[in-house]
């Protein structure tokens, strides 16, 4: 039941905490679940674990970063969600998919050792493992505004033909380290590398998946008038130290 006064509920679904979020992306959520409460809506936040059943309502979907062995945990479980998944994405259904999870949206990984793992294939993205990890902060630019945050991933993500990007690499490595690019999109789905968690770091992001959330949820986005004073300022930090010229991380 709707709490008083509410604008109404946003079932937010956290896809494997335990097995998937060793970069704080559980923040993610957290963050979503207190900007609801500020704008004046009810978040109800349901932690998917592998063999759960799927929660009746899901407006948002949450996925984040993980060893190996994690992916592998989650497989099995991600084969029997899979057909749910692809349909809740290509009905519009915002998700924001971190790292591990953004390569398992993809068509495929390939291990260090060439063995070919398959993915949901709602991202057109195919990822390799290699030896050289890509670590360290990024800057974006992406259709939320720019976007800060922390890249730790050896995976190499090259985009399918026409595949839309999440961002424009700034400064950082990004998919690759090659191609100036970083993430993915799909109608509402966006995958991508950035941990910190990204979302506390990026009010603006965060408040435009909630926007899609909350129109969907509740018919409408009524947002409040939040205080995002330090966090913008750490954000603008962030960009105007690692984009000025002669900064090490500058593209």
């Amino acid at each position: 039941m709707n709490d008083r006064g509410s604008k109404g509920e946003v079932h937010l679904v956290h896809l494997y905490p335990k097995e998937m979020s060793i970069y704080g992306d559980l923040g993610n959520t957290r963050c979503l679940a207190a900007r609801l409460r500020w704008h004046g809506y009810t978040p109800v936040v349901h932690n998917h674990a592998p063999g759960d059943p799927w929660p009746e309502r899901a407006d948002l979907l949450l996925g984040g970063g993980g060893q190996d062995s994690g992916q592998v945990r989650v497989q099995d479980d991600l084969k029997v969600q899979a057909d749910r998944l692809r349909e809740l994405a290509a009905s519009g259904t915002p998700m924001l998919m971190v790292c591990g999870m953004y390569q398992l949206f993809g068509e495929a990984f390939i291990t260090v050792e060439g063995e070919r793992l398959p993915g949901l294939g709602i991202l057109d993205v195919t990822t390799t493992g290699n030896e050289r990890r890509m670590i360290g902060p990024v800057v974006l630019e992406t259709d939320f505004g720019s976007v800060v945050g922390y890249e730790n991933h050896s995976g190499s993500t090259v985009l399918g033909p026409g595949q839309r990007i999440f961002g424009r690499v700034r400064a950082g490595e990004g998919n690759n380290g090659k191609d100036g690019t970083e993430g993915a999109r799909v109608a509402n789905v966006v995958g991508t590398y950035l941990h910190g968690p990204v979302l506390p770091a990026n009010p603006g992001l965060a408040d435009g998946l909630l926007d899609i959330a909350c129109r969907r949820a509740t018919g409408d986005w009524e947002p409040a008038d939040i205080n995002d004073t330090v966090a913008r300022q750490a954000h603008e930090a962030q960009v105007t130290r690692l984009t000025q010229p002669g900064s090490l991380r500058y593209r």
